[in-house]
């Protein structure tokens, strides 16, 4: 009598699992010149057609502002209500500021969140090529989604050195606090670019789930002007600790607090593991599907 072979299925699942850090890293360095070719070209082709051309990437940020310092700096006359705010600090200006600083961030994972489920529909006929590394596609969502990022932060650095007269020393910190929702944004754009392909209504979602990113962080209002007990609640928010580290560093000339990134960037590491992972795992029905 024979014994029945055992499913070698549970061992190849933990094979990926393990896989999946060096994945996420790997499909990113291993493609580098790849993801930039493709992401200079979705960039372009965003603006193909119109007069201005590339040009809106940094006029739309800056009209942007523009429109903010109006409505907020002098029809309403808003207050950030902390330091910055002082008239020494940008005065009523100071609030257009603090405001555009959380909206570029919001901006940048608000993109990954709404593409993130139709990346795969849109690029139906590379995941229908046998040699194509399809991991890469969300790589190039961010790296698109990190130019109109870098775009914005050049604006928001021209809009602090007109309203503050100059930068802190810490700005060159910038980057830093932007690592770990980088790692967030290709981590959830691999989930989603998966799951939508089951689930198409998961595009409907997105909407929402943007709207309450928000309005529940720290993007139209100070953390400082919650209760404590709401203070630490709103560091659920995956946009809270990048949108408070970069005010802190650009604007407020502080240093970031090491400790909330540190636990920020293990959070965008094992979100990016756990997005790699399951895109891996479901990429062979990906050409069945479509």
């Amino acid at each position: 009598m024979s014994v029945p072979a055992r499913s070698d299925e549970p061992a190849i699942l933990r094979s990926r699992l393990l896989q999946a850090p060096a994945g996420v890293f790997g499909s990113l360095f291993g493609h580098r010149q790849l993801i930039g070719q493709m992401a200079m070209q979705e960039v372009r082709s965003r603006y193909r057609g119109s007069v201005l051309g590339l040009f809106w990437s940094f006029g739309n940020p800056l009209l942007q502002l523009a429109i903010y310092t109006l409505v907020f700096g002098y029809i309403f006359e808003a207050r950030w209500g902390i330091a910055a705010d002082s008239e020494a600090g940008g005065g009523k200006l100071g609030f257009a500021v603090m405001l555009f600083s959380g909206l570029v961030l919001h901006g940048f994972i608000v993109e990954c969140l709404t593409r993130g489920p139709t990346l795969l529909h849109q690029h139906a006929n590379l995941v229908k090529r046998v040699v194509f590394p399809l991991e890469v596609l969300p790589w190039v969502l961010v790296a698109s989604a990190l130019f109109h990022l870098a775009v914005g932060l050049g604006v928001l650095v021209l809009a602090v050195l007109a309203v503050f007269g100059g930068l802190p020393w810490t700005a060159i910190l910038a980057p830093l606090t932007l690592v770990s929702l980088v790692l967030m944004g290709v981590g959830v754009a691999w989930f989603l670019a998966s799951v939508g392909l089951y689930f198409r209504d998961i595009v409907q979602a997105t909407g929402p789930l943007s709207m309450i990113l928000l309005f529940i962080g720290p993007i139209l209002f100070p953390v400082e002007r919650l209760p404590g007990i709401f203070q630490k609640l709103i560091l659920l928010n995956p946009l809270t600790i990048p949108v408070e580290q970069l005010r802190a560093v650009l604007v407020l000339g502080r240093l970031p607090d090491w400790t909330l990134l540190g636990w920020h960037l293990l959070a965008g590491l094992i979100v990016a593991w756990i997005g790699y992972y399951w895109f891996a795992r479901t990429r062979k029905s990906f050409a069945d599907i479509l």
